[in-house]
């Protein structure tokens, strides 16, 4: 019996040494992929906000309209480097999907939610988180009130500075126009040289 026990041990210790020496953690890839750079297509903006939320549209397509969830992620406020304009960009926690993705305009206008004194509520022309554009009311509710207040506060600036542009941009036009309507009449004002 002891005769048998011993062989048994070196069995287990020759199998084991024999697992150990074939043994490689280390496999080698079938097929060697490039590294390869993605784009968000929020590097020609800089960000002017961002902090968590969660995002619901009024779904009025529905026999009972009624508030559906979009999605809970970080809500952006970012301006273009070049252009100047201001966009709403809100991408789901983990999947990254966009579920928000619309430009701020003057007109735009956040409303207090019913009941809630941290959720806003307003509308946009043309949201592009679906690929295709199309008009939508949203609401998005945030973790306290004082968040929320950050949000209008931002939003609120964001607003007034295109409005300001917009005008600006107006009265350059309206300048510009003057400028060529007078460059116009200066035409048929030239004297000609023999009459001074």
């Amino acid at each position: 019996m002891a005769a048998a026990k011993e062989v048994q041990e070196e069995h287990e210790t020759l199998t084991e040494n024999m697992d150990d020496a074939n043994h490689d953690p280390l496999f080698e890839h079938l097929v060697s992929l490039p590294e390869q750079e993605i784009k968000t297509l929020e590097e020609d903006e800089d960000e002017l906000f961002k902090m968590r939320a969660k995002l619901f549209r009024f779904a009025s397509e529905n026999d009972l309209p009624q508030w559906k969830e979009r999605g809970t992620g970080d809500v952006k406020l970012l301006r273009h480097k070049e252009k100047g304009t201001i966009r709403l960009l809100m991408r789901r926690d983990k999947t990254l999907k966009i579920c928000a993705n619309h430009y701020i305009t003057p007109l735009m206008e956040l409303k207090p939610n019913a009941g809630s004194d941290r959720a806003w509520v307003w509308n946009t022309h043309a949201d592009f988180a679906d690929e295709s554009r199309k008009p939508e009311l949203l609401a998005i509710r945030f973790l306290n009130a004082e968040n929320a207040q950050k949000f209008k506060t931002k939003f609120e600036e964001c607003r007034h500075e295109l409005e300001q542009r917009e005008k600006k941009g107006m009265n350059q036009e309206r300048s510009y126009d003057q400028m060529a309507g007078c460059s116009y009449l200066l035409c048929y004002l030239v004297v000609p040289f023999h009459e001074f």
